[in-house]
């Protein structure tokens, strides 16, 4: 069976910070990572579990998969383009603020059995 996936496009939130809450939910099968991510403290990890229910309806709508058989095989914070501010500093000079923002990919496989 092909890999199914759905992507969030410019959450602002950088991969460092990110990264823990996805190496929970890594290689579960996905009602155990969805259950995971609503019961997490972190406030991105709701942004990962719409990502994540994002990819099971696309599988369980366009390739006729069952919601049971569904792992998350790979899940990923890729570099987004940053936005960029700027902050004054002393006599009269400017300062780069880069606000990191991250690509999420999340891909679920049917399990073999």
């Amino acid at each position: 069976m092909p890999a199914v996936q759905a992507i969030s496009k410019d959450v602002s939130v950088s991969q460092k910070k990110i990264g823990p809450i996805m190496a929970l939910v890594r290689n579960k099968p996905v009602d155990e990572a969805i259950n995971i991510l609503d019961l997490s403290a972190s406030p991105w990890a709701k942004l990962l579990a719409k990502t994540v229910r994002s990819a099971v309806a696309n599988a369980e709508t366009n390739m006729l998969m069952d919601r049971g058989n569904l792992r998350v095989v790979r899940i990923s914070a890729d570099i987004a383009k940053p936005l960029r501010r700027f902050k004054p500093h002393a006599r009269g000079k400017v300062g780069k603020v880069r606000k990191r923002a991250s690509r999420i990919t999340v891909v679920v496989d049917g399990e073999t059995i």
